[in-house]
């Protein structure tokens, strides 16, 4: 992933099936399958994707994602997620799509030439460490654009959640030892006034801290880059490889080394 705060790439590589639940999708995000199968569930039903297919998911939404691995291979996409402050630039600079309905649910389309191509050249950019700001927004847009003449828009940005705020500051350090009185701080706020508007949405500080560094340690352990599970556990803010596995389990049913074959 890079430093682009508008947008980010990211491959996910498995050779092993497996379910992420209730998994949360924090920013609009695009994707394609490569290899395998994903499967998108909820109580009311449940859509699939097959290789060469695109995945289109609005922010703020909740599934059961089923990753599954081709027979003998391994299970592969490719995903770019789009921050709320990019989706709403987007809209102010491409007006004439305020009449299209956004995409509520999930949706999809074809990875054809033209999205692989511009899908290509923005996740080129956004992982290239020497392009500029302007040129990985630029080259985001266009993702958002190409799927926008589709009829696949996204809604415009509202204002974020005191739980989203949280869930982003936390996620540009999971690893560090963040208490109420620092996250607090950041938003120049009182500890008390901090956890009274998080107890409104049902959650808390020390919940939201937990959430972030469970969901950046499976994004490590899906994109198949080698780490061993304890510094995974390090760099995702757990001292005790133990107390990681045991949360992680948890968390989402199976412990980290089913990912680690």
């Amino acid at each position: 992933m890079n430093l682009f705060s508008g947008a980010s790439a990211q491959r996910i590589f498995t050779r092993v099936s497996h379910t992420v639940r209730t998994a949360t999708v924090r920013d609009d995000l695009v994707g394609w399958v490569v290899s395998g199968r994903k499967r998108l569930a909820t109580p009311s039903g449940e859509t699939r994707f097959a290789p060469g297919q695109v995945f289109v998911i609005p922010r703020s939404t909740q599934w059961d994602m089923i990753n599954e691995a081709a027979p003998g291979g391994h299970y592969e996409a490719r995903l770019m997620s789009f921050a709320p402050q990019l989706v709403e630039r987007f809209h102010e600079r491409f007006g004439q799509f305020a009449g299209v309905p956004a995409v509520q649910s999930c949706a999809s389309s074809a990875a054809d030439e033209a999205f692989l191509a511009t899908f290509g050249h923005a996740t080129a950019a956004l992982n290239e460490p020497v392009a500029s700001q302007a040129v990985r927004e630029h080259r985001a847009l266009e993702v958002l654009l190409l799927l926008s003449e589709r009829g696949l828009v996204f809604a415009p940005a509202r204002e974020l959640a005191w739980a989203d705020r949280v869930h982003r500051l936390v996620g540009q350090r999971p690893h560090a030892g963040w208490t109420v009185d620092e996250v607090a701080s950041a938003f120049h706020a009182s500890a008390s006034t901090l956890q009274r508007r998080l107890a409104d949405e049902g959650t808390s500080v020390s919940r939201c801290v937990r959430e972030v560094r469970l969901e950046a340690a499976m994004v490590l352990l899906q994109q198949g880059a080698g780490l061993q599970v304890s510094e995974i556990a390090a760099r995702c803010g757990y001292d005790s490889h133990s107390r990681f596995s045991a949360a992680f389990r948890q968390r989402f049913g199976f412990a980290p080394s089913h990912l680690r074959p």
